[in-house]
């Protein structure tokens, strides 16, 4: 049985939940969000502290409360991610860890442990990009097939690919912490890109449509 609730309740719903993510293009690798429904409406904002030294990002909800935050652990070789409930980076409010499945991969996949999941055998979800052309990807429960999101590229015009911004549509499944895979689309994009700035892939962004002037 899939876990639903992983950050908060209120963010599992009965019926699908089609987001639409927004990245500025010409951001760095750690670059903001805005994540938002099909009709324009935020949802979320992930922002990036401007000082300090480790790798961080913080999801805020509508009302710019933290609802996460994520740190990239240091001298690591799968490039891990701890997941902190709200603005903590405590080791008890530590919810899940995301990281590469494997050193050398033709496409990026990413295993996710929650907190209690110490030995790290058996992940609990797992991300696997679809190709690397398309910069997409889907989310699965553990080592099954069960798919419970879903993201894909939004195809661009000749003016949206001048906007500077990429775009992401994201389906998540009945009954799923949205939260939570928001946090892993965003980590997904993170870490695909790091890949492709070491020559594994092209980084080969397209620039959206962004559906009826969202966000802009």
């Amino acid at each position: 049985m899939v876990q639903s609730v992983i950050v908060d309740r209120r963010f599992c719903v009965p019926g699908p939940v089609d987001l639409v993510m927004v990245r500025d293009k010409i951001a760095s690798q750690y670059g903001n969000f805005v994540i938002g429904d099909v009709n324009g409406n935020m949802m979320f904002q992930v922002k990036k502290p401007g000082f300090g030294l480790h790798k961080k990002m913080i999801l805020l909800d509508s009302s710019g409360s933290p609802v996460l935050t994520m740190k990239e652990k240091s001298m690591t070789l799968h490039n891990r991610w701890q997941v902190f409930k709200g603005g903590s980076t405590e080791e008890c409010d530590m919810l899940y860890t995301v990281k590469r499945s494997s050193m050398i991969q033709r496409t990026t996949k990413l295993d996710v442990f929650f907190g209690q999941n110490n030995e790290e055998k058996t992940c609990d979800f797992r991300v696997k990009g679809t190709n690397w052309l398309e910069r997409s990807c889907v989310v699965y429960a553990g080592v099954s097939d069960v798919i419970v999101a879903q993201m894909q590229h939004k195809k661009h015009t000749r003016h949206t690919a001048l906007s500077g911004k990429d775009s992401f549509s994201v389906t998540v499944n009945p009954n799923v912490d949205y939260a939570f895979i928001a946090s892993l689309v965003v980590l997904f994009d993170v870490i695909d890109r790091q890949e492709s700035a070491k020559g594994i892939g092209t980084d080969n962004f397209e620039a959206a449509h962004v559906v009826h002037g969202l966000f802009q």
